[in-house]
This record gives C-alpha cells, structure tokens and sequence, in this order.
C-alpha cells in the first residue's frame, strides 16, 4: 500500500469534491481516496502493484477534474491581484448593470437613450453587451457545469450553469421580439439575472479563497521554520549552499543565532538548543557530541558541526507538516453527513427546479414566470451552504491550531474536543508564551537597572539573535529610547560589542569574558542560574560586568 497526496484544479463544491471522491473510490487498485475541497487536494491510498501516479491522474481527468502533480506545500499559493482587479472591476459593472436595468424602480435618472421605455431596443443591447461581459467573466463556472452534467456528476456549477444559461436564451427571445416591433418583451428580459448570479457566485469564492489562503499560510509558516540556506565543510573549507543542496554525510555548520538546517548528530562543539517548536520542551536543551539536532531549532549560544541524516521529506518537520496536510483531508463525522446530503442535494434540486416549470405551464402561467421560476430555484440552492461551510469551518481551525503549535491529527479529534473539561499537562516547566523573557537582573555595577537595560537593549537592536527581542520587548513597553551605538561587532558564537557615548560594550556569554580576558568573579551566580535553565547574557562596560539573564519562562513573578 502507498500514500500519495494530489493537488486538484476545478473543484468548485462540495458535490465536486464528493463525485471525485466516490469515483476514486470505485476504482480497482485504490484503496481509499478522501478529496479536500478547501485544500484542493486528494488524498489517496493504493496498490502500488495494480495502479501507479500516472494512472490514478487519469481516473482524475476522466472525472471532469486535473491533476496538477503531487502536493507540495513549499509551492507558494500566487497571490492572485488580478483576481482582486477583476473583482472590483465587475464590481463596478455590476452596479452600472443593475443601474440601468432597475433604476427607473427607484426614480433615478435615466438618459433616454438607454431608458427601456423611450429606447427599448437600445436598452436591451445595452444589457446585452453588459451580461456577455459576465458570461466571460464567469466562463469557468458554465464550462465546469456542463463539463459535470456529462459526467454524471453534476455540482453546484451545473446548477449555475443551467439558471445563467435559461435566462439568457429567454432574454435573447425576448431581444429578437423587441426588434420586430413588440415592445412588451421589454418586460421579459432577464439579462440583469444572469449576470448578477454570476457575480455572485464569484463574490462568494473570493470571500472562500481568502479563508482558504489563510489555512496554507499557516501550513506554509510549519515549512519556512527551517532556513532556506546553511554552510557545509567541504575539505576543510566552508561554503554556504540551499537547503536543497545538502545531501546524506555532510557536515552542516551551526554557529549562535542559527537555526538548524537539517536532522542530524553532533560531531563537534556544544550549544544550547531551543526545540520548543519541534518538541514543546520550553528550556534549551543542552547539546553536545553525540546528540541528535532536528531541523527548524534554534541554536542559541554555540558552534557545532552535525552530519546530516535526514533531509528534505524525511526530516522530522516535513513529517509533522505533513500530518498536518493529511489531517486536512480526514473526515469528521459532521462532514461526512454533509457529503452525504450534498451527493444527493444537485440530483434532487434540479428535478424540484424542472417539476416547478412544468407546474406553471399547467396552472396556465405565462412562460416568462415559469423560466423566472425555475432559475430561482437553481440559483436560491446554488450555495450549498452544508457542503462547503462544514469542511471550510473543519480545515480553518486546523490551520488555526498549525499556527498555535497545536497539530491535529484527524479532523474527529477536533470534533471531539468540545467535549474536553479537564486537559493534563506531563510535566511543569512546558507551559510558556514560547519568547525569551527577562527574569532577573545581578546588577554589580553603580547603574541604575533601566540604565543598565537601556544600554544592553541599545547594543542588542542592533543584533538578529533571538535574544535580542526579550530587550527590544522590554524597551518598547517601558518606552525607553535606545542609545546610538557605533562600531558595531558581531562575535561569532559568543556575542556583540559597540560603543555607546565613547565607552565599550561587550555583551554577550561567558566565553566572551574569556575571549577579552575579563575576569569573572561570579562563577557562582552563573553556575545557579545555569542549574535553573537560563540563558545567561555578561555586559560589561569599562571592563566592569554588569549581568542580566533570560529563559523563556514566565518568570517575572520571580523578579526581585
């Protein structure tokens, strides 16, 4: 048995996603296929001895629909602006049209040489012209809708498709009646209906798609913790390469502030490791030769050099990023009730829509009604709300919670979980906002603690490492102004130096000290505050150190 994940162009509903489904799932070779309307995507489980990719994307196009290969959430979703223009642009029509076609309702003005009464022909071209513009505008949905009807699987395009279609042809009667002389027909004419169902329909999925776009963001944020580049050792040298690039063996170089590029085990150095993304572990872990490093984890305060194991979809990112795309395409138990209805809603709604013209022809109603009729119902059932809100509703919240940290693994389990009134953590030290804070300050020096705070968070804006931010934070809420720093240094794997009013800086850790043979004549401060997890900043100004620490509890209870 094998797994592969398909992206699908042409759903449009959830009777789309539901014919694809139950036709996938009738043919031999496939095991289970479940269809994601919201992801565009199509989970699918075969006999990788009967069936392969190839031929399973030919059962996809023989049910109406194309496959685009397989999923890959590093493919980054086009923000489509001309989708945007070409709404606002319809937008705009729409209310020219609607102007046009019922202003003379409301009293507006109208000029004579459109108004339906002085100019009915003119009018009606008018209105012609205008709804061939939102035929083309809404091609995709006719053509969607009829390509499903000879398919046998006839979706909410399909009703669309025969209301907009109805209406026009009538229109287009009435049009030809208006042109040999009888002006009545100016009263039957339906042009207006077909464009606007259509703009609607598009308003609709635009307010979708942004939904939509919203879960991926939020897929596509688990897919961009790992850096897009690294640096390797090659013969003793190192050289930065893509991600892409590093291959099983290599020695990748990790030095402070980075993240770690791919799965691997430690051959050098030692480091504090944040894995709080990966594992929930609040504290950084500490590291050394021998230890297992995961991809998209922080290395706080060392150099190392770790071999690479696992890389690209075998990396422990990707697979968790992966769960998360496949929890999408699980079925909970109110969206497989809303499947159930929305394979039978089109089928039922249609046959309503038609027995409904027959029974106005019958009570002896004018045809005109009977065609208004029969559109009103397509068009009122065309949303099917159940269908598409059900699994909208399930997958948002799934990209809500892949953005909380939280990771779903089927979408009943999210169902469920309304029922939870007790949760049970396994250990303390693991609830946190997930940022370094500052917990404590030994200040040894005459400084006053915000002077000393303004001089550390002057130094750190300078800096990228994540550290940086508990100071920025810390300077921004206290509305505390930083200082302007000059000759600013970067010291790979210890920390920074600058000057501030002529005097020098060095702020970093304890080897740090070392480095510019500074002193330390509080190992025992530092040694306490180790034992309890911190992460332990030195700065020292004339030579004389003045120290802060950080760990990413919420420890400002603790502050003395």
């Amino acid at each position: 048995m094998k797994k592969t994940l398909l992206r699908i162009e042409g759903m449009t509903c959830s009777a789309c996603s539901n014919g694809l489904e139950k036709y996938l799932n009738k043919q031999e070779g496939i095991l289970n296929a479940s269809v994601n309307l919201v992801m565009s995507n199509a989970l699918i489980e075969y006999d990788e001895t009967i069936l392969d990719i190839n031929q399973i994307e030919q059962f996809v196009k023989k049910a109406g629909f194309k496959s685009l290969g397989l999923y890959d959430t590093k493919i980054k979703e086009n923000k489509n602006n001309k989708q945007k223009i070409q709404f606002i642009i319809f937008t705009i029509l729409a209310v020219i049209l609607l102007y046009i076609s019922m202003g003379h309702m409301m009293g507006l003005p109208i000029f004579d040489f459109i108004n339906m009464h002085k100019n009915p022909l003119n009018y009606t071209i008018c209105l012609l012209i205008l709804t061939i513009l939102f035929m083309a505008y809404g091609f995709d949905i006719l053509k969607n809708g009829i390509k499903n009807l000879i398919h046998k699987v006839p979706n909410m395009d399909t009703l669309v498709g025969i209301g907009v279609i109805s209406s026009l042809l009538y229109s287009i009667y009435s049009m030809v009646k208006i042109a040999q002389g009888n002006n009545n027909y100016v009263h039957h004419l339906y042009f207006e209906t077909s464009a606007i169902v259509i703009y609607f329909i598009k308003l609709g999925r635009y307010v979708d798609r942004i939904s939509k776009d919203k879960t991926k963001e939020a897929i596509q944020k688990l897919v961009q913790i790992t850096p897009n580049k690294a640096k390797i050792k090659i013969n003793g040298e190192e050289k930065e390469v893509t991600l892409d690039e590093i291959k099983k063996g290599d020695i990748v170089i990790s030095q402070a502030g980075d993240k770690i590029a791919v799965d691997g085990e430690i051959i050098e150095g030692k480091a504090h490791i944040d894995e709080a993304l990966i594992t929930g572990e609040s504290k950084p872990v500490n590291k050394t030769i021998g230890n297992k490093v995961i991809a998209g984890s922080l290395n706080f305060d060392g150099y190392l050099e770790y071999k690479a194991e696992k890389i690209g979809k075998e990396s422990t990112i990707s697979q968790i990023v992966r769960l998360v795309v496949e929890a999408t395409n699980t079925k909970a138990p109110i969206a497989k009730v809303a499947d159930r209805v929305s394979g039978y809603f089109v089928p039922i709604v249609i046959l309503i829509s038609i027995i409904t013209f027959i029974i106005y022809l019958i009570l002896g109603f004018e045809v005109s009604e009977a065609i208004s009729t029969f559109v009103t119902v397509l068009v009122v059932a065309c949303p099917c709300a159940l269908g598409l809100a059900t699994p909208l509703a399930i997958v948002v919240s799934e990209g809500v919670c892949a953005n909380k940290g939280i990771l779903v693994k089927k979408s009943e389990t999210l169902e469920n979980a309304e029922k939870i009134n007790t949760i049970v953590f396994d250990k303390t030290g693991t609830l946190t906002y997930g940022t370094l804070k500052i917990s404590n300050i030994y200040n040894y020096s005459k400084l006053e603690e915000k002077q000393l705070l303004q001089l550390v968070g002057s130094l750190e804006a300078k800096s990228t490492h994540p550290i940086s931010k508990a100071f920025e934070e810390y300077l921004k809420k206290n509305k505390i102004q930083p200082l302007e720093v000059k000759e600013f240094k970067n010291v790979s794997g210890l920390g920074i130096t600058g000057k501030i009013d002529d005097k020098e800086i060095i702020l970093g850790n304890s080897k740090i000290l070392e480095h510019f043979s500074i002193e330390n004549k509080n190992k025992e401060d530092e040694e306490k505050l180790a034992t309890e997890g911190n992460s332990i900043i030195y700065i020292v100004q004339n030579k004389r150190i003045k120290r802060t620490r950080q760990n990413s509890y919420d420890v400002w209870r603790w502050n003395k």
